[in-house]
Formats: C-alpha cells, sequence, structure tokens
C-alpha cells in the first residue's frame, strides 16, 4: 500500500494503534470524502462534520480494514453509513410549496449550501482515485444537489455510488450491506424522480469549469447592474423562467418580471440596502459563477459580506439565481469586511476573489 510520498504504509502499524501511519494512510482521501458527504446531504458545514465523523469511525474500526478492499471504498463505506445514519436522525425533506403560491414555485431546501470550488482540489491521485468521475460537473451543480434531495437517502446513496462514481451494482450492494436486486430497484426508483426534478437542459450543461467569453461578460454585466442597483439592467440578464431562491429563507421568485420586481423593490426607497455602495466579487462555487456582494450602508465606513450570488448560465442567459447568507465567505477565501482600496468613493468595483 503506497502514500502520496510514495512510502509504503505498513497496515499493520495503523492496526496497531499508530496514529502517524492511519493519517498517512487517509489523508489523501479527505477531500474525496467531503465531496461524498456533500453530495449526500447537500449542506458544507454538514460535509465538514460528517468527513471528520468518517476518520474518527475509521480510526475507531481500523482492525476491521484487513486488505480486502481498497483503503478508499472501505472509506466510502465509513462515510456513506454516517452520513445515512445522520439522515436518520434528521429524518428531512424538501418543503414542497403551497400551489396557490404560484406555478414552478421550487421546493424550499432550507439546509442547502454552496460548495467553494478551491475545496475540489484534491491530492495527488491514484489509479483507484478518478478524480474526475467524483468532481464531474453535472453532479456537483447546485441543481443536482437540490434534485438529489428529494430522494430517500438510500436511494441518494444508490444513485451516487452508482451513477456518480460509476461502481457496478455488486460493489454498491456491498457497500450498503444490501442484495443487488435491492440497488437496482433503488436506483430505479432514483432515477425516475430525478428526470421529474433536474432540469431539462441537464445533459447540455458544459463539461467545463472555465467561464467562456460570454459568461466573464455576463458576469460583468450583472456586477454592473448589481452594483449600481439598476433593476432593468439586472432584468436584461435574465431567461423568461429564471428562478431565484434564498435558502434558507423560504422567498423565491419564477420570471424574469417577478426577479425584476424584487431587484426593484430591494435597491428601492423603502429598502434599508437603498443608498447603500456595493462591491462585487467575483468567485466559483459548485463549479459555478458566483459574485459576492459587499455593502456599505449609509453612515458607515466599511464594505461588508452582504451575500453569495451562484449563477446558472445557459445560452448566454443567467436561467438560475441561488442566494446565500454571507456567513460562508470565509469558506471561499472570502473576509467579512472587504479591505479599504484606492478605488474611487462609490464607482462600482469588480475584482476577483483573492482565492481564486
Amino acid at each position: 500500500m503506497t502514500a502520496r510520498n510514495g512510502n509504503v504504509i505498513e497496515v499493520d502499524a495503523v492496526m496497531a494503534g499508530d496514529e502517524d501511519a492511519f493519517t498517512q494512510l487517509v489523508e489523501q482521501y479527505q477531500r474525496e470524502m467531503q465531496v461524498h458527504c456533500y453530495r449526500m446531504l447537500g449542506s458544507l458545514e454538514e460535509s465538514e462534520d460528517l468527513a471528520q465523523e468518517t476518520f474518527l469511525r475509521a480510526w475507531r474500526a481500523r482492525e476491521s480494514f484487513r486488505g480486502q478492499s481498497t483503503v478508499r471504498a472501505w472509506l466510502y463505506k465509513i462515510a456513506t453509513n454516517a452520513c445515512l445514519d445522520f439522515l436518520d436522525r434528521q429524518r428531512r425533506r424538501p418543503r414542497p410549496r403551497d400551489l396557490s403560491e404560484g406555478k414552478g414555485a421550487p421546493a424550499e431546501i432550507a439546509w442547502l449550501q454552496p460548495y467553494p470550488d478551491r475545496l475540489l482540489g484534491f491530492g495527488a491521485t491514484g489509479a483507484d482515485e478518478p478524480d474526475a468521475a467524483v468532481i464531474r460537473k453535472e453532479t456537483i451543480e447546485l441543481a443536482f444537489l437540490a434534485a438529489i434531495q428529494h430522494l430517500s437517502a438510500r436511494q441518494r446513496a444508490v444513485l451516487i455510488l452508482r451513477d456518480v462514481l460509476d461502481w457496478s451494482a455488486k460493489e454498491t450492494a456491498a457497500q450498503l450491506d444490501s442484495s443487488v436486486e435491492s440497488v437496482k430497484s433503488a436506483l430505479k426508483r432514483a432515477r425516475s424522480i430525478l428526470r421529474d426534478r433536474l432540469p431539462q437542459q441537464r445533459l447540455g450543461w458544459s463539461s467545463s469549469t472555465a467561464p467562456t467569453t460570454t459568461e466573464r461578460e455576463l458576469l460583468q454585466r450583472f456586477m454592473d447592474a448589481h452594483d449600481e442597483g439598476d433593476a432593468t439592467a439586472f432584468a436584461a440578464l435574465l431567461s423568461d423562467d429564471v428562478r431565484m431562491t434564498m435558502p434558507p429563507l423560504p422567498h423565491w421568485f419564477v420570471g424574469r418580471a417577478a426577479v425584476e420586481a424584487f431587484a426593484a423593490q430591494a435597491f428601492g426607497p423603502g429598502s434599508p440596502l437603498h443608498g447603500g455602495r456595493w462591491r462585487s466579487v467575483i468567485t466559483r462555487a459548485n463549479l459555478q459563477p458566483a459574485v459576492a456582494g459587499y455593502l456599505r450602508v449609509p453612515d458607515e465606513a466599511e464594505y461588508r459580506a452582504q451575500a453569495l450570488n451562484v449563477l446558472r448560465i445557459e445560452h448566454g442567459q443567467i436561467v438560475e439565481i441561488t442566494v446565500f447568507e454571507p456567513r460562508l465567505f470565509a469558506a471561499f477565501g472570502l473576509p467579512p469586511v472587504w479591505p479599504e482600496d484606492s478605488s474611487e468613493d462609490g464607482a462600482p468595483f469588480s475584482q476577483t476573489s483573492p482565492s481564486q
């Protein structure tokens, strides 16, 4: 068994209680396990906790590893069971909106959080560590994460192991202490539910993680409109059926007119944000473009973190905006207060996150 530094790790030393050997054995899988937990849970903070729980469980159960499977498979089983135990305790499901609230109302998923692209940088890869498969674009985007929250915990585990990680039905059954027939049944049901929940254009999403020239121009126009509080210019960037949600808040808007009306109200005279100065910072979340907004309200000297907007772009238009609270800025390498600079006071400000 070989570690990242090329030295052979003695499994016997791990099972005998050598913490350094154990750390060397499992540390290369840390990010991968967190991404797996994130897919299972849809929450960055919970995925961090469950990844740590995975390694604690692995340490306690180290004697159960006898080399009959890869370390990676062994850790996936522990991580999956840790997530299933967590979800069994939580028993949470997306809350459907009242149909009277309007057509196309998205389900409320209060625990959904963004995942910073900066945390997707895995360590060195080995032959049994297919990072490209682990981080397929369409299976880390927010639309996918929101869709699989509608699956039961076991259906979610089966779908991720089979369709995301490309494990066989036999391997998946072994991971879940289940039968092949049960796995096949759960996967069939999970795929059916996803077909009803995923955007119709999902298969057409680009597999590239780098923004195109068109997307960069769109982002600049988005930031300009946002920083200037121009609801009309903002609306011009949106598709007719654009959707906007704000987890964990219950607010949602469907359609260009509804989103424009919200923007006009948010920037208007009756809003506590009115008269404030904005600064926009480009970052990335879930392999999607994102814009962090900083606001300096009247009579204050500092620009404080206000919101993180994660965008889904199709055919040169914004088709979905997910607005998150600023408490996760640190995970994106963003400060709670934007440092002072020499730019002209009040001018629109666009900058790339220092972590990007």
